[in-house]
């Protein structure tokens, strides 16, 4: 099955944007440093289903680099979101994040409600409650953006492969190591750094209290590997009105990577319950 590809401009920027597949859309945002391309090993039994929709986000892979972090802000990114959903003719969709898209997902959620069927949050946040925690976390975002911007892309990625974060991806074998590390040299310097700067973790919102307000069902999945993710995936089950966790064993911080067969078996099921529905999203 061939992707049909589309440049899809909003507020300045170009979205490069890939689609596959046919039935009720699902939207899947990857992470930090990541592309569209990440879902590639699961889109072909997705999209027996339903029509894919896996956009680069912003800084990233083939979708514009703003070098203002302001044009990163977390509402902003919603309008693109939408915006891009809205060309390609999608109403309601599916939400699937992972990590910092989870956290995207999370404000497209909590800001359109009514536009998502279902959600999914894998490796999510809801960001950083505390103050003190935000700032601490600006600042050695904005570290790290100066050593991307000062070092390249190419030494970043040797440095963010090694964090304990993607230590499970270790006893991956070493050509799908190798995709990943393909990919994220994709990137370009300027939009990581400006992505970290205007969307990292201490820069976006909170969105705790959102979890009280959202009306989707929505799906918490974690690493049993990844301790801190689980934590996270616990308290937001627990605050959603509708909301589960799923613990994967063998995973860490990616389980779409890590343990994908698990993983796509929980989003099928998941997703298919939606579909039984009469309110199911239509494009």
């Amino acid at each position: 099955m061939v992707d049909a590809i589309q440049r899809i401009e909003t507020d300045g920027a170009m979205y490069r944007v890939r689609s596959r597949g046919a039935g009720p859309p699902l939207l899947l945002l990857h992470g930090f440093t990541g592309s569209g391309a990440v879902w590639d090993a699961l889109a072909p039994a997705l999209a027996r289903h339903h029509r894919l929709i896996m956009p680069d986000l912003l800084g990233h892979g083939g979708s514009s680099a703003p070098t203002d972090p302001a044009r990163f802000a977390a509402e902003r990114q919603i309008v693109d979101i939408m915006v891009v959903c809205r060309v390609l003719g999608v109403d309601r969709f599916h939400l699937l994040g992972y990590s910092m898209g989870a956290r995207l997902a999370l404000a497209v959620a909590a800001n359109c409600p009514d536009r998502i069927a279902r959600l999914v949050l894998e490796s999510g946040s809801p960001g950083i409650a505390e103050p003190l925690g935000r700032c601490e976390r600006t600042r050695s975002d904005a570290v790290l953006a100066e050593a991307i911007e000062r070092d390249g892309v190419a030494a970043f990625v040797m440095r963010w492969g090694r964090l304990p974060l993607f230590a499970a991806q270790s006893r991956l074998p070493e050509a799908t190591q190798e995709r990943q590390r393909r990919l994220r040299l994709r990137n370009r310097p300027e939009g990581l750094a400006a992505s970290l700067r205007g969307f990292g973790q201490g820069a976006q919102p909170p969105l705790h209290d959102a979890l009280t307000r959202l009306p989707m069902p929505t799906l918490a999945v974690a690493g049993a590997e990844d301790a801190k993710y689980v934590r996270l995936g616990e308290e937001m089950a627990a605050r959603l009105p509708r909301g589960r966790l799923v613990v994967m064993d063998g995973a860490g911080h990616t389980p779409h990577l890590e343990q994908p067969e698990s993983f796509l078996a929980v989003m099928m099921s998941f997703l298919s319950e939606s579909e039984s529905a009469a309110s199911g999203p239509g494009a």
